[in-house]
C-alpha cells in the first residue's frame, strides 16, 4: 500500500475539535513539475494558505485538518493571488476527498468522496475549457475570437446545471448557484485581463459581458466574503464596468472615488478603501485619502486592519527619519545609512534580472555625472539573491556603475519596512536621514533631478 504523507493542521480550540471529525485529503500530484500542494481557506473574500505538503517520490500528498467553517476551500500547487493551478472544493466536518490533480484538470478518486465535490467536479469539467483558456493563456494561446463561443456555451448551461445537480444539503445547494456564477465571472475577466495576441474592442464583447456589474455582485457582502478569490474578480469586473461604460480609469483618489461609485455596498466600500491605503507610498496620499472615507471602517476586521495600516504609514511620511540599514558594497565593506549624514541621498533599489531597472541606468549614469560636486550620493541597494551576487559583481564591472553598490540580498527587512513590492524603486532622504519621499520620479524623468536640486537648496 502506498503511503500519504499527512499534514495534520488544527484550527479549532480543543473543546471544539472533540465535537467534529476532521477532513481527510489523499492526493496524487500527476504533474511532470513537481510542486508542493497548498490548502487555502477563505477569508473575506480573499485566500489564506493554511497548509502545505510536499509529493512524495510517488506523487502522492495529503492534509488532514478541522474545519473553520463549513463552505469553499482551494487546493493546489498556485498561489493566494490567482486560480490559476488552484482548484475548489467544499468541506464540512468528516468529508473525504481523493483525487488527482493532472497537467489540465483534476480528477475525483476512490469512492467516499462527498456529494458536494462530485457536484464540483462535474461543473469544473464542463467549465474547464474556458478555464484552460482564461487562466492558463499563456499555453492555450487563445482570442476572443475562439474564447467567446464557449463562454456562451458554458453560460448557457449554467442554470441548467443547478438545477439537475442537488447534493440533498441545503447550505451547499443554496450556494451553488452563487458559485457558478461568480466562478463565469473570475474567467470571463481574466481572459480579458491577460495577454492575447488579439484583444476584442468593446463592441465586440459578447452578450455575457452586460451582466458583469458591481450593482448585482457586490450587493451582499457577507456572499462576497464566503467566494473564493472573490474580491480579485471584483477588481476585474469593475475594470469591465469601467470599460463598457467608456469611463477611462482615474488616478490617485479621484479613480479611489470612482471605484465607491460603482460600489453598492458600504462594507465593500471600507475594503476598497483599505485597500487603496494598504498601496499608498507617500504620507500625504495615505492621509488624504484616510481622512476623508475613516467612516466606512465599519466592521471588526476593517477597523483593526485600519490601524495596522496608519502604524504602517507613520514610518513612511515625509521627515521621518529612515531606516538604518547596513548592507556590504561590492568591496566587501559595510555601509551603513548613518555613514551617509550630511549627504543628499538618492537610492535606487533595483535587482540584475529587471528590465525596467537597467533601462533606468544610462539615465542613473547621467543624473549622478550632473550632480558631481554636490551633496548628492546615489545608493544602489541590489535585492539579488546571495547566488546572483556573482552576475551582480560582474555587471558592475560591465557597466560600470558609479555611486555606492550594496548587496541586500534578497527582499529582506529593508524591502518590507519600506513596502516595496516592485522594482525599480527611488527614494529621497535629506542630510540628516529623514525621508523625502520613499517613490520619487525615475532618473528617465527630470522631475527627480528637480527634487534634488530642491532638497540640495533647502538648509
Amino acid at each position: 500500500m502506498k503511503k500519504h504523507i499527512l499534514t495534520s493542521i488544527t484550527i479549532f480550540a480543543a473543546s471544539t475539535v472533540v465535537a467534529q471529525s476532521p477532513v481527510q485529503i489523499k492526493g496524487r500530484f500527476d504533474k511532470e513539475l513537481v510542486k508542493p500542494v497548498k490548502l487555502f481557506k477563505v477569508v473575506e473574500g480573499d485566500m489564506v494558505e493554511i497548509a502545505s505538503a510536499q509529493p512524495q517520490l510517488d506523487k502522492n500528498f495529503g492534509f488532514t485538518f478541522y474545519p473553520e467553517y463549513e463552505g469553499f476551500y482551494a487546493i493546489g500547487s498556485g498561489t493566494t493571488g490567482s486560480q490559476t493551478d488552484n482548484n475548489i472544493f467544499y468541506f464540512k466536518p468528516g468529508d473525504q476527498l481523493e483525487f488527482t490533480i493532472s497537467e489540465k484538470n483534476y480528477q475525483l478518486t476512490g469512492t467516499n468522496n462527498s456529494k458536494e465535490n462530485q457536484i464540483l467536479s462535474r461543473w469544473h469539467d464542463e467549465i474547464s475549457p474556458v478555464e484552460q483558456k482564461a487562466f492558463y493563456w499563456m499555453k492555450a494561446q487563445s482570442t476572443f475570437v475562439d474564447f467567446f463561443p464557449d463562454l456562451e456555451n458554458v453560460v448557457a448551461k449554467a442554470n441548467t446545471f443547478t438545477k439537475n445537480n442537488k447534493s440533498g444539503n441545503s447550505k451547499f445547494d443554496s450556494k451553488l448557484q452563487d458559485y457558478i456564477q461568480w466562478d463565469l465571472a473570475a474567467n470571463a475577466t481574466n481572459f480579458l485581463n491577460t495577454p492575447r495576441s488579439a484583444h476584442p474592442a468593446v463592441e465586440e464583447y459578447t452578450d455575457y459581458y452586460k451582466t458583469l456589474t458591481l450593482a448585482s455582485f457586490a450587493r451582499n457582502a457577507a456572499l462576497v466574503y464566503q467566494i473564493p478569490w472573490a474580491n480579485r474578480t471584483l477588481n476585474a469586473i469593475s475594470f469591465v464596468s469601467r470599460r463598457t461604460a467608456n469611463i477611462p480609469p482615474g488616478k490617485g483618489i479621484t479613480g479611489l472615488q470612482q471605484d465607491l461609485d460603482f460600489l453598492p455596498n458600504d462594507t465593500l466600500k471600507g475594503d476598497a478603501i483599505l485597500n487603496y491605503l494598504a498601496r499608498q507610498k507617500d504620507y500625504s496620499s495615505y492621509k488624504e485619502a484616510a481622512d476623508k472615507y475613516q467612516s466606512y471602517f465599519m466592521t471588526a476586521s476593517q477597523k483593526k486592519r485600519a490601524i495596522g495600516i496608519m502604524n504602517d504609514m507613520a514610518q513612511l511620511k515625509s521627515g521621518d527619519q529612515g531606516l538604518n540599514f547596513s548592507f556590504p558594497d561590492n568591496n566587501g565593506k559595510t555601509i551603513k545609512f548613518a555613514d551617509l549624514k550630511g549627504k543628499v541621498v538618492l537610492i535606487d533599489v533595483w535587482a540584475t534580472w529587471c528590465g525596467p531597472c537597467k533601462a533606468e541606468i544610462p539615465h542613473l549614469k547621467k543624473l549622478e555625472k550632473e550632480m558631481q560636486g554636490t551633496d548628492v550620493q546615489v545608493v544602489s541597494i541590489s535585492v539579488d539573491e546571495e547566488k546572483d551576487k556573482t552576475k551582480w559583481l560582474k555587471m558592475i564591472k560591465d557597466e560600470q556603475l558609479g555611486g555606492l553598490q550594496l548587496f541586500a540580498s534578497g527582499w529582506g527587512d529593508f524591502a518590507k519596512y519600506y513596502k516595496i513590492t516592485g522594482i525599480p524603486r527611488f527614494m529621497v532622504f535629506d542630510r540628516q536621514g529623514k525621508v523625502i519621499t520613499i517613490d520619487s520620479p525615475r532618473p528617465s524623468n527630470p522631475e527627480l533631478k528637480q527634487l534634488l536640486e530642491k532638497v540640495l537648496a533647502s538648509k
